[in-house]
């Protein structure tokens, strides 16, 4: 079926037998059995690239008479165009201008006349399209989406709403442009007044059906959208035009946010309604014009901040109204930072009511708050560790506070103080009904102490007003020494988490008795507790001491390490935590702080990672677990075989298995951490290359591996171990597979994103590979570098080309650098230079080596040209007897710019850096293992140290062959800077010149 299938539409015509073909593939992609829905998915990415594919999936989204099937290739659609529509240098266009242009053509309408769930796909499908192409090559979309608001059709109008929010959000977070600024301008000249006008006759509308709920449901949505539209519009600066019609936008706004009209409130005391969507963003926007616009906006705050105070204090508890209480609350929160308005929050009274009917209430922990604690943990993880929680009530509460305490410190601290004592009193009553009254007390003094926060660091600075140290010792350490870590498990989780965010303000000696109280928290039931002790064990692991030294010892840890890893990998039997993030990291990090201390453990430890990456390789769903699992693989390795070479082998035996079946089944997700460990285990071996490596090798250099970005930087790594290990074994045993090898290299030279990694490799075959199993593509390779600098000569390009070719010098000599240029007629590469010389070999050192040579950057990089171009200078007769004679002491002048001037980063005006993509969805990316990586590889080691002692004793050596010579250009061409560094040099060697 696959055959028929990749065969009957390899031309892609659409025909019913296409359109069959393709639902049955898209029927099979739901599967949820991976045998089916693999090479479903498969067949599909192979056609990818063929011409009409997109239009097939409209045509099929559009015809087809099962709904499922619709959704299903409107998402696949949609990803589609996420992976491909960008165009990048270098790499093939993989959909046809013609594919382009039918869809831009057509989406809009398409999109407009499909039903809501559909709508979203293709609305994404356009912004996206949109990032890339509007304005210049989709200039009419404006038009065409500002048109459709005269259709009086609320299906159709919120359709180019959600399109415009999805295409203008990013405004959000852009870096300003003359560029961003244009296309700004334009989107304000076409859409602000028409949206303008959509916004006063929608609440016309409103007011006209005020009893019809559906008619109202329908025109929320549209407000909720011009609201977030008003938002993304307004962002990077005040527009003019919303400036001249602020009266109009603000008077509106103040009145929805004070409407209330039961039709649309909601019964569900879970899912916010649009009445509640629409205030939380009017809210926004409110705390948008009240930061960065003050002073335009003064003459509507009084009336806002009453309106949103009376919201606050007459909203409930129930969840359904988080969004809106946390944003109104946010918006009360960037008014009392700005001096602006600082008289309005003085009086004591006003700060009083703040405390007791905002704040106090909105830290409360609620039975909602409870049942996420228990029930949907990972939520709850996310929202609340480490300030990620920006959307809670308690969130914004903190913020507020921290808002307050800006100009208010003293009065505030002093009126939470009274509470935090006064919950504490009544938790002391009786702990096992009111412990929420601690929770809060917890929070209250948490957000009181926080005045700045980082992620590395937890929270920097602290109000002196509140005695951190002290508040540890009295209220959180009981509940970390309570013998049942699984009594008031939220209890636990609050003081586990006042160590981790005060971990910077405490002293060492609290965090150290600290530390073992947490590794026995990693047993309790309560995922969110045992996960908070793995994340604030790990926090505090990486804190630094003095000397850049870690502020906690191995030597501290040792009497507890055993607990520590036993813990540790049960944690991740528990129920809801077997691909726990935090307690994957917290094993990487204890690895690596223990270092040696773990060797004894890994016999045991290393066959239950294994287990664990067996298991999660057959549907990987968490990126980080994942990663923090290879990186505790790699430090394993490191650490083991650093005590023991030999342990490889049984790494090997542990791993390989696995790792053949990552490779078999092609694990995306997987295959770059797998070349990354191969090649840290390859680079282990001192003996010669092993077997079961070499029957990989001709599968690495297979075409479809190099297709995918995130294969490139850990596939050359890998090759450049086996050239390291296994030159030789190479170029006896697959010297047919050397043609292969530069394929790969000649791949990788001609992209401007991959070029660096074609170097990595050609400088690995030039140091390793036998000279003679070169020799014959010498030239060839040489060839193609002079097209590359030919057509596309960027600054990166060609300081990887003057590395490259001074290495060449130093492995087989500069004659040999000199003879293969000059076997190289100018008329071969149609070089854009001056030709003044009948060869290469010159026109290459003047126009090249000698201007660029200064740019290089690296210190081992470095090494290499300065003693490449030695050995150009002294062991080359040609530049001492033709007519690149002239260009010897120039050469030496740009040698001893290279030593001691500084490094020259400027960069053309014309040359753009290209940046890999950012590919969507983790998996086709690289992500660089952190303790897989590679020393910086020396080719010299320590037979040159100093560069500069080479260049004296090799002149030395030359005006000792040619006397006179060398002092004679000297002294008439070398200027008296360069001459004095030199002269400099010549006594550190003890050496002079004749």
């Amino acid at each position: 079926m696959d055959c028929d299938f990749v065969i009957s539409i390899e031309i892609m015509e659409l025909n019913d037998g296409n359109l069959r073909s393709l639902t049955e593939y898209l029927e099979k992609t739901l599967s949820p059995d991976p045998a089916v829905r693999r090479p479903a998915e498969k067949s599909l990415e192979s056609v990818e690239g063929n011409q009409n594919y997109p239009i097939l999936l409209l045509t099929v989204l559009e015809k087809s008479q099962e709904d499922v099937i619709r959704v299903c290739s409107a998402v696949t659609f949609k990803n589609y165009i996420k992976r491909n529509w960008r165009i990048i240098e270098d790499e093939p266009n993989k959909i046809s201008d013609a594919d382009r242009t039918a869809i831009k053509a057509n989406i809009v309408n398409l999109m407009l006349t499909s039903p809501e769930q559909i709508q979203k796909q293709l609305s994404d499908a356009i912004s996206i399209i949109g990032r890339e192409d509007f304005p210049l090559k989709w200039p009419d979309l404006l038009t065409e989406m500002v048109t459709r608001f005269q259709s009086g059709d609320f299906h159709i109008i919120n359709g180019i709403l959600r399109t415009a929010h999805s295409l203008f959000k990013r405004y959000r977070h852009e870096f300003k442009s003359n560029e961003l600024w244009s296309e700004i301008k334009l989107v304000l000249d076409t859409f602000a007044q028409p949206l303008t006008e959509l916004f006063k006759a929608t609440i016309d509308l409103c007011q006209t059906h005020a009893t019809d709920v559906n008619a109202l449901k329908v025109l929320f949505s549209s407000l909720i959208l011009i609201s977030k539209l008003f938002y993304s519009l307004n962002f990077q600066d005040l527009p003019e035009f919303f400036e001249d019609n602020m009266e109009t936008w603000m008077t509106h706004f103040h009145n929805l946010l004070t409407l209330d009209n039961q039709l649309l409130q909601s019964d569900d005391e879970e899912e916010a309604g649009l009445l509640e969507l629409l205030k939380s963003q009017i809210c926004d926007n409110a705390a948008l014009y009240a930061q960065k616009y003050d002073e335009e906006f003064q003459p509507y705050l009084p009336r806002f901040v009453t309106a949103i105070w009376n919201l606050l204090v007459t909203t409930g508890q129930e969840v359904k109204y988080d969004l809106l209480v946390s944003n109104a609350i946010q918006f009360l929160a960037s008014v009392c930072e700005r001096p602006h308005y600082k008289n309005l929050f003085e009086d004591q009274n006003i700060l009083t009511s703040i405390c007791e009917k905002v704040i106090v209430p909105n830290m409360e922990f609620r039975t909602a708050d409870e049942e996420a604690f228990e029930d949907n943990s990972e939520e709850y993880i996310i929202r609340d560790l480490e300030g990620s929680d920006i959307d809670t009530r308690r969130r914004a509460a903190c913020d507020l506070v921290r808002g307050l305490c800006k100009f208010f410190e003293g009065p505030v601290t002093s009126i939470f103080s009274g509470y935090v004592n006064s919950m504490l009193t009544e938790y002391a009553k009786n702990p096992g009904v009111n412990w929420k009254h601690k929770d809060a007390a917890i929070y209250l003094v948490t957000s009181l102490a926080s005045k700045a926060q980082t992620q590395k660091h937890g929270i920097t600075q602290a109000n002196e007003l509140v005695n951190l140290s002290e508040f540890f010792a009295n209220h959180i350490l009981v509940d970390l020494k309570s013998p049942n870590v699984n009594e008031f498990p939220v209890l636990k989780a609050d003081a586990i988490k006042y160590v981790m965010t005060f971990r910077s303000q405490l002293p060492k000696e609290q965090l150290l008795e600290a530390v073992p109280l947490l590794v026995s928290h990693l047993q309790a039931e309560s995922i969110v507790q045992h996960t908070y002790a793995a994340h604030a064990l790990e926090r505090l692991f990486t804190m630094r001491g003095a000397n850049n030294s870690t502020l906690i010892s191995p030597a501290e840890i040792a009497p507890f390490k055993e607990q520590l890893l036993n813990n540790l990998f049960k944690a991740l039997a528990i129920p809801g935590s077997s691909e726990n993030e935090y307690i994957m990291k917290a094993i990487m990090r204890s690895f690596s702080l223990l270092q040696e201390a773990i060797v004894s453990y890994i016999a045991n430890l290393i066959g239950q990672l294994t287990h664990k990456l067996l298991l999660v390789s057959k549907n990987p769903s968490k990126p980080h677990f994942n990663h923090y699992l290879f990186e505790s693989l790699c430090l394993s390795i490191r650490i083991t075989c650093k005590a023991n070479p030999n342990t490889v082998n049984d790494f090997e035996e542990a791993l390989f298995p696995v790792f053949t079946e990552i490779l078999q089944n092609d694990v995306q997700e997987f295959v770059p951490y797998v070349f990354q460990v191969m090649s840290l285990l390859l680079e282990i071996h001192t003996d010669s290359i092993p077997s079961t490596y070499m029957a990989l090798f001709p599968h690495l250099l297979q075409p479809v591996l190099w297709e995918r970005t995130g294969n490139i930087p850990p596939l050359v790594r890998l090759l450049q171990a086996y050239l390291e290990k296994g030159a030789s074994a190479i170029a006896s045993s697959a010297a047919d597979k050397i043609p292969g090898l530069l394929g790969v290299f000649q791949k990788l030279i001609a992209s401007k994103a991959n070029d660096h990694q074609g170097f990595y490799l050609l400088n690995s075959i030039v140091e390793h590979m036998p000279p003679d199993s070169i020799t014959q593509y010498r030239k060839q390779i040489f060839i193609l570098l002079f097209q590359r600098l030919q057509s596309s000569k960027t600054t990166k390009f060609v300081k990887s080309f003057l590395v490259f070719i001074n290495l060449f010098s130093v492995k087989y000599g500069a004659i040999a650098l000199q003879e293969v240029f000059d076997s190289i007629q100018p008329k071969q590469v149609i070089l854009l230079l001056l030709i003044k010389y009948h060869w290469m070999f010159g026109m290459v050192v003047e126009k090249i080596v000698i201007p660029e040579v200064q740019k290089v950057s690296g210190p081992v990089e470095k090494k290499i040209c300065a003693v490449g171009i030695i050995k150009v200078l002294t062991e080359c007769p040609a530049m001492m007897d033709t007519e690149y004679t002239k260009l010897w002491t120039p050469l030496l002048q740009a040698l001893i710019g290279l030593f001691e001037l500084p490094e020259d980063d400027s960069i053309p005006d014309d040359e753009h850096f290209i940046d890999i993509e950012d590919t969507p969805g983790y998996q086709t990316a690289f992500s660089q293992l952190a303790f897989a990586g590679k020393k910086e590889h020396d080719p010299f080691g320590d037979s040159v140290s100093n560069p500069k002692i080479l260049l004296a004793q090799s002149l030395h050596k030359l005006s000792t062959a040619c006397p006179g010579r060398v002092l004679s250009m000297l002294s008439t061409s070398l200027p008296p800077e360069a001459l004095q560094y030199l002269q400099g040099y010549l006594q550190a060697a003890a050496v002079q010149l004749v």
